[in-house]
């Protein structure tokens, strides 16, 4: 009997431990986004300009490909490489306004990791829909910290979100990220993770820390953009410093993944999600950010996993955004089992040496009517062919020599246009009331303005993410957001607000279908905007101020869609509150 004890109490430590080490052999991820940071913004690339020698290293340890492509802006290529689709399939087809939204029918890679058990933090820009469940929390990820719409307004000690709560962050974002991120690694080290680091920088406001500023100045520019003459050196020299302490952080993952032994486990991935947000050196190719020209979307990716992908390896093949889900998937041994049809392809066999090059394919990017195709060696776009294996600046439109490419490219890419934007819903609607995220905010940005002949109803920015509702001058023009409410039952309604003192007294009723509640601002709250850091006047994001709380009234509110409408019934003064959201928060 003694035995037969001993023997099932080894079988079973034997077992556990055989399991628990299968497991740690699926590999961690880290995976590494950053925001309007172009193909030429590393010094590996060839810039002069700037200095990354971490993004460096890690593109040499591993494998880099020569000509990968992501769509044309930030929220699109978000959306493909957590799908393995085309963004228009996937729902978003813009970067605010609720078009950034990501359909909530399609799996992401975090809900396939997490099904498979592992854990998932995402730190950084998420812009693919704000309110639950197209919350990062509702999307697979079991940790968030970061913010949800696009055009910050500031980044240094600013208000972002951690898991559905506003929380103030501490110093420079890109820093104060990457300090959560290396939290979550250290945390989840004895298990396998996701760890997403979507950075928003070099994206504009240009704002970044002396030190890394006062470097890239200290040393001037010596290569500058083709189009020179549009070229704003501060805004270079800006964008650079922010590249060079993404560099900084990048090299503090590197060096905590090898501290807990982790890196010979561990795919890291470098990419950034469109072109450079400015006339800089991007290697003489076409375009920028907003385009689908080689300058728009060609960009870099570096992949290492040390001993599975050689190091130094340099893939010619055209691949892109979409084919990120489907490679890490089978790299991980993980089924894409009740995902939509990808339109990706998986890497893994080209980056393992096990083949020489991916069957022949065609890869689209678009956005806002700005579309092209690419079938290596050709690009055809905005009715002009280029073979990009002697052009690859695109200097030589070769339509009218190859009319029979240019036709057969040109139709494919009308064709797949056509159908991908087919199932777009122009109307999102935004979910309200789920009991496992009680409380929805109705930001600004996803609001529809309804300005009156006279009225003056705007955003206090050009783009409307991160800004509010401002110049309100009149009691007929009026907002409204497009709901749907999940649950039936009570609700806490509050208003967030700053008003001068001449202005309070001002009323307003706010409605849903036959239900309305009336509020007052009684309070004055006026405060001057934050100080902002910029290193070049801005041009797109909104400044940033605090807003007062008012608690409405409880609501009771019946489950189905609907417009939330705001609407002033008392004017005081020649101007109603500034507005920067509503909240609905689902009462027990």
């Amino acid at each position: 009997m003694r035995f037969y004890q001993l023997f099932f109490c080894f079988t079973s430590s034997f077992l556990i431990g055989f399991v628990s080490t299968q497991a740690q052999k699926r590999p961690n991820i880290v995976f590494i986004l950053t925001d309007d940071q172009g193909w030429g913004d590393l010094s590996i690339n060839g810039n002069s300009n700037v200095q990354t020698p971490n993004i460096d290293k890690l593109a040499r340890d591993g494998a880099r490909f020569s000509r990968f492509y992501v769509a044309p802006l930030c929220a699109p290529t978000r959306a493909g490489l957590l799908t393995g689709r085309y963004h228009y399939r996937a729902g978003v087809y813009g970067v605010s306004n609720s078009k950034e939204f990501l359909n909530l029918d399609e799996v992401t890679l975090a809900d396939l990791f997490k099904k498979s058990g592992y854990a998932t933090g995402c730190f950084g820009k998420w812009h693919n829909g704000s309110q639950y469940p197209y919350h990062p929390n509702g999307r697979g990820f079991d940790e968030f910290y970061g913010f949800l719409s696009g055009h910050y307004a500031n980044y240094f000690n600013t208000m972002l979100d951690h898991n559905g709560e506003a929380v103030r962050s501490k110093g420079f974002i890109t820093d104060d990220l990457t300090d959560k991120a290396i939290g979550f690694i250290e945390k989840n080290k004895n298990k396998p993770f996701v760890c997403y680091v979507p950075f928003n920088a070099p994206h504009s406001p240009f704002q970044v820390p002396d030190k890394y500023y006062d470097r890239v100045k200290a040393r001037g520019l010596k290569q500058f953009s083709q189009n020179k003459s549009q070229e704003d050196p501060e805004v270079t020299i800006s964008a650079l410093a922010m590249c060079e302490n993404i560099d900084d952080n990048v090299g503090r993952i590197l060096k905590k993944l090898d501290e807990l032994k982790l890196a010979e486990n561990t795919i890291v991935i470098y990419m950034t999600d469109n072109g450079p947000n400015s006339w800089r050196w991007n290697g003489d190719m076409k375009g920028r950010k907003g385009v689908a020209e080689e300058g728009g979307v060609r960009v870099p990716f570096f992949i290492r996993w040390p001993g599975v992908i050689p190091a130094g390896k340099v893939i010619n093949d055209q691949a892109a955004y979409i084919d990120i889900l489907p490679t890490l998937t089978d790299f991980a041994g993980i089924s894409t089992s009740g995902t939509k049809p990808l339109d990706g392809v998986s890497l893994k066999s080209l980056l393992k040496g096990e083949r020489s090059s991916l069957d022949e394919r065609y890869l689209f990017s678009s956005i806002n009517k700005f579309n092209s195709v690419r079938k290596w060696p050709y690009l055809a776009s905005e009715g002009a062919l280029y073979d990009l294996s002697k052009d690859s600046t695109q200097s030589t439109d070769i339509a009218a020599q190859f009319p029979e490419i240019y036709k057969d490219l040109s139709g494919r890419l009308n064709k797949w246009y056509k159908e991908a934007m087919a199932g777009i819903d122009t109307v999102r609607w935004i979910p309200v009331g789920y009991t496992k995220f009680p409380k929805t905010t109705l930001p600004s940005q996803d609001a529809k303005l309804h300005r009156s002949k006279t009225g003056t109803l705007s955003y206090s920015a050009s783009a409307p993410n991160s800004s509010w509702i401002t110049n309100w001058n009149d009691d007929e023009s009026y907002v409204t957001w497009d709901v749907d409410v999940h649950t039936s039952g009570k609700y806490k309604l509050n208003i967030l607000y700053t008003i001068p003192l001449a202005n309070v007294g001002s009323a307003f009723d706010i409605i849903f279908n036959s239900k309305s509640i009336s509020g007052k601002i009684t309070e004055p709250y006026d405060p001057a905007l934050l100080p902002s850091p910029d290193r070049v006047k801005r041009n797109g994001e909104s400044y940033e101020k605090e807003f007062k709380t008012k608690f409405v009234g409880n609501w009771d509110l019946e489950k189905g869609k609907g417009q939330i409408k705001i609407k002033v019934n008392q004017l005081k003064g020649n101007r109603f509150a500034d507005v920067r959201s509503i909240e609905l928060i689902l009462l027990k």
